[in-house]
């Protein structure tokens, strides 16, 4: 009888966490966009000190964390700061830390700058871009945001969005 009072809430669950995948950061016309910066709130805790590095995948050579795990541009973003809001950072959340982010093997180190979010954390950024993850790539090396609503793309080694079909 227990297992029937848990199947709702997870099939729900997994619904919402389905829906919002596929709604989040794709329609929003700038309209409620929040100020630069201003998506820190949302952000996943700060890791003491984070490592790009360049790896290769599908599309070619782009950038991870030091776990291996796919970083992404977004389009919607200014240059240097995140137009993120809290509801986007839910299914992208950035890649901040409390410490520098070190560049690893094959980054350039002159591309790799910080901004501020608040809260002591700082969002990485290379190039022009700030760094999110997608929470639809389960393992290292997957790619699985890659064109998303056509506004989220891993970042190459030079610091440009790869807009490259999987």
């Amino acid at each position: 009888m227990s297992r029937n009072r848990f199947t709702m809430p997870a099939a729900v669950s997994a619904a919402a966490l389905a829906l919002l995948t596929l709604s989040a950061c794709g329609g929003s016309d700038g309209a409620s966009d929040p100020a630069p910066g201003a998506a820190a709130g949302g952000a996943a805790k700060p890791a003491a000190g984070a490592v790009i590095k360049i790896a290769d995948s599908p599309v070619g050579k782009i950038l991870v964390d030091e776990s291996g795990r796919t970083l992404y541009g977004f389009t919607k973003d200014k240059p240097g700061s995140s137009r993120c809001d809290a509801d986007c950072i839910a299914v992208w959340p950035a890649l901040t830390s409390a410490k520098d982010v070190t560049p690893g093997t094959g980054v350039q180190p002159d591309l790799l700058k910080e901004a501020k979010l608040g809260e002591g954390a700082e969002q990485a950024v290379y190039g022009d871009w700030p760094l999110y993850y997608y929470v639809g790539d389960a393992t290292a090396g997957d790619v699985n945001g890659q064109g998303l609503d056509g506004e989220w793309f891993v970042v190459a080694a030079d610091g440009k969005l790869v807009k490259k079909a999987v």
